[in-house]
């Protein structure tokens, strides 16, 4: 990581400003003024151990705020990737309600994440002039090696350019069709699919909704208006809350460049279905166990940053398997030392106090 100050008066090294960072908020540390008070009592202690020394609250707060997110993110993506190993990854984006950044624009950010763990593998911030369709390529190239990988996305990615970007790459996808392509929407509509067999139904039951989600697919010729489409499927969803009585049904359809002998029914019923890992594994994880939109955080890059240090956290607590985040937080507080384990840290070289 580049460190942001001029090497001159430079009393606390970047490496252990950000250690100290990463373990407060292991502890449920939600903004730089939190980070500071953990830092400054509760991890005094075992960060000296460490060989971490802990600067005055300003010193942290300011450095924190001109740390380079992108190049934050990618470092720690990097690490989480060679960790988890990942197959398929969703792509998302979320605003943090609350926040602003330095020039008091929206902070809008979009992150991919692994399916099977729910690890946060790369994240780009969605500046007031663009948006999430011309971030796309630029999040996954933090990503090295795509090949073989499947990435699924919500209808907004269900782009032409995205799909031949992801074949170049080695990279399959498995995309929702809605009204932003209308022709291959309606395309998909008109397939036969009354003569096709159910090839999988899966049920669920949570919190919330209960229901099932049935699947039929096909696999798709030349003629389909979509580059390297291989497959397509009809999703029937049946839901209803757990205490009530009314059923509601949506049919929706799904292209991929996956074919039926690499993907079945099943899986990409399965795949689907994982997508939204990302909004229940991470952004409702953000907002409800580290209060993300309520965020009043405006200086610099910091409400980029904090949103970065909710997703390394949440990484490392999916890293070590933990189920109930807000549990393992307060778990955490309790001893100092457990946040300097989880995170990996052991003493620091001298140049780098």
């Amino acid at each position: 990581m580049p460190d942001p100050r001029k090497r001159r008066g430079i009393r606390h090294g970047l490496t252990g400003i950000l250690a100290l960072a990463i373990c407060a908020v292991l502890t449920g540390a939600k903004s730089f003024a939190e980070i500071a008070d953990w830092a400054a009592d509760t991890g005094r202690e075992p960060l000296a151990n460490a060989g971490i020394s802990v600067p005055h609250v300003t010193t942290l707060q300011r450095v924190l705020a001109k740390i380079d997110g992108d190049v934050f993110d990618t470092a720690f993506g990097v690490w989480v990737i060679a960790q988890v190993k990942p197959k398929v990854i969703a792509i998302d984006g979320k605003e943090v309600r609350g926040a602003k950044n330095g020039g008091g624009g929206r902070v809008h950010l979009m992150a991919a994440v692994d399916h099977g763990t729910g690890t946060v593998l790369g994240q780009v911030s969605i500046g007031v002039k663009t948006n999430e369709i011309t971030r796309f390529e630029d999040l996954l190239n933090t990503i090295k090696n795509l090949t073989g990988m499947v990435v699924t996305a919500d209808a907004l990615h269900t782009q032409r350019s995205h799909a031949e970007y992801l074949h170049k790459r080695g990279a399959h996808y498995v995309l929702t069709v809605k009204g932003n392509q209308r022709a291959l929407q309606r395309q998909l509509k008109n397939l036969p699919w009354k003569a096709v067999p159910v090839g999988n139904k899966q049920r669920y039951k949570g919190h919330g909704p209960t229901g099932s989600r049935t699947v039929k697919v096909v696999t798709v010729d030349a003629g389909i208006l979509f580059p390297h489409a291989a497959q397509a499927a009809q999703i029937t969803r049946r839901s209803r809350r757990i205490n009530g009585t009314k059923w509601s049904v949506e049919t929706v359809y799904i292209i991929t460049s996956l074919p039926a002998e690499t993907a079945s029914a099943a899986e990409l019923n399965t795949m689907v279905r994982g997508h939204w890992t990302i909004e229940n594994r991470l952004h409702w994880t953000r907002d409800v166990t580290f209060r993300e939109d309520k965020s009043m955080v405006r200086s610099g890059n910091a409400p980029r940053l904090m949103a970065s240090l909710r997703n390394l956290a949440i990484s490392l607590y999916r890293i070590a398997k933990t189920t109930n985040i807000a549990k393992a937080t307060r778990h955490t507080a309790r001893n100092a030392n457990r946040a300097l384990k989880l995170a990996r840290i052991g003493p620091l070289p001298a140049t780098l106090h």
